[in-house]
């Protein structure tokens, strides 16, 4: 019988490559940290643009005066018009909390929720969303036709509402005068205001954006 020695040779030959291959992507590793802590420092602030319910902390590069917060009336996703836990709900005027309330439990009884996407606000949010809007549009005068100043907005006074999704708005174009809401501007068709007179008389014509509304001319 022949004698062979165990083939050991395979064995041998397979651990260094192993051992190298190891040290290599240790290595690579290595660098992408390295890389990584160059250009995202721990120490560096967290960016500008986080939000809630899309309501940004500022343009990008520019830190805010005052950074806003639910106490000045962002609004989380899903807040609906009987979260008074919320300044946007809370602080809104009485009359129009309570006809809005009754709007949304009448529009339940139709498979309808309102959500408030923005409710009473802060001069300082306002203000925020005013030049976010001029970054947005270009120039004071576009921006106008979507975002007041903080003097002239009904947001700040607590007299108006945004509300949500478009099953909710639709179903006050229909039904929002009898309960003396209405729709104050065409381009805006989810910004209701309360006017009383609506329940008798239907609601007055729109303007087509707050730049034709005499209130803005302040």
């Amino acid at each position: 019988m022949t004698y062979r020695k165990p083939a050991r040779t395979r064995a041998h030959r397979t651990r260094p490559a192993i051992l190298t291959a190891l040290v290599v992507g240790a290595a690579l590793i290595g660098v992408l940290v390295y890389q990584q802590s160059l250009a995202f420092p721990s120490s560096s602030p967290a960016p500008f643009g986080d939000s809630v319910h899309g309501n940004h902390y500022g343009p990008p590069g520019e830190a805010p005066a005052h950074a806003v917060g639910v106490a000045d009336g962002v609004v989380p996703d899903g807040v609906t018009i009987f979260d008074d836990e919320f300044p946007a709900v809370a602080k809104l005027d009485r009359d129009l909390l309570d006809a809005v309330r009754r709007a949304a439990t009448d529009a339940a009884g139709d498979g309808v929720e309102f959500i408030v996407n923005s409710g009473w606000r802060s001069p300082e949010y306002q203000e925020q969303l005013l030049r976010e809007a001029i970054s947005e549009h270009g120039s004071e005068e576009e921006a106008a036709r979507w975002v007041s100043t903080p003097d002239t907005s009904a947001h700040v006074s607590g007299d108006a509402i945004d509300i949500g999704p478009a099953r909710a708005t639709a179903w006050l174009s229909r039904h929002g005068a009898d309960y003396g809401l209405c729709q104050i501007y065409r381009n805006e068709p989810w910004h209701y205001e309360l006017r009383p007179e609506a329940i008798d008389d239907g609601c007055p014509p729109m303007y087509a954006d707050p730049t034709h509304d005499p209130r803005m001319q302040r």
